[in-house]
This record gives structure tokens, C-alpha cells and sequence, in this order.
């Protein structure tokens, strides 16, 4: 096999090697961080309440934390999470979108997206630490 890759159709190439190098290293970063993003936004679900003070920026903030789990989680083979994290990232879009606090119902619905990417994370990130285990034995 080619030990280059080449990635479009410029001069821009990279050993294959360096290039999962990059990709496991990126991976192991959104595995470390995953938990606490979820967590973080479910703690911030009282600031996000449309009768708080600040909620806009607050649903602006858990906007921005999954959408960084929707754009990288496919990427580094965790579709699943990816998936949830973009319905919870739709349930917060009309309030980011409006720019305001969530209302009750919307909160409700959080609550149980929520709940489907943790429950998703959960499931991928054991088979990440599976291949890791397996990998170092």
C-alpha cells in the first residue's frame, strides 16, 4: 500500500501514518471532553429558561457545545453520538435563532435529547474504550 495519502487535488499530501496519528489524537480529545459537554449544558438547562437573566447567551453557549459534538463525533467514528447531539442542537436552534431563552415545552424536550446523546455517548464511548483495551493488550 501507498504509505501517502493524497487529500484533494493540490500538492497537499500526508503519510498515512501521521495522518491517523492526527485522527486518533482528535478522537481521544472528543472522547476526554464528551462527558462534560453534556453534562455542562445539563446543568445550564436553569440558565436557559427564557425568565432568566442572560438566557439567550446561555442557549447560545449549549448551542455552540453541541454543535461541536455534531461536526466532530461522525468524524471520529461516533455517528450515533453525532446524530443525538444534532436533535439536541435542534432543540435549542429556534431560541438561538430568536435569540431568547428557551420556553417550558422546549425545555422539556431538551431534557429528553439530552438524555438520547448521553445514553448514545455512553454506548459509543464503551466501544472506544473496548478498541483501546484491545489495542494495548
Amino acid at each position: 500500500m501507498d504509505s501517502l495519502m493524497h487529500f484533494g487535488s493540490g500538492d497537499t499530501s500526508m503519510n498515512a501514518d501521521a495522518f491517523a496519528d492526527r485522527l486518533a489524537r482528535v478522537r481521544r480529545r472528543f472522547v476526554s471532553t464528551l462527558q462534560g459537554k453534556i453534562d455542562d449544558t445539563h446543568a445550564s438547562i436553569p440558565k436557559l429558561s427564557a425568565v432568566a437573566p442572560a438566557a439567550a447567551a446561555a442557549v447560545g453557549e449549549a448551542y455552540r457545545c453541541m454543535h461541536s459534538i455534531v461536526g466532530v463525533g461522525p468524524t471520529v467514528g461516533s455517528p450515533a453520538t453525532g446524530r443525538a447531539a444534532r436533535d439536541v442542537e435542534d432543540a435549542l436552534r429556534p431560541a438561538q435563532n430568536e435569540r431568547r431563552g428557551l420556553k417550558e415545552d422546549e425545555i422539556l424536550v431538551l431534557k429528553r435529547r439530552l438524555q438520547d446523546l448521553r445514553e448514545a455517548a455512553a454506548r459509543e464511548l464503551h466501544v472506544f474504550y473496548l478498541e483501546l483495551t484491545a489495542t494495548h493488550s
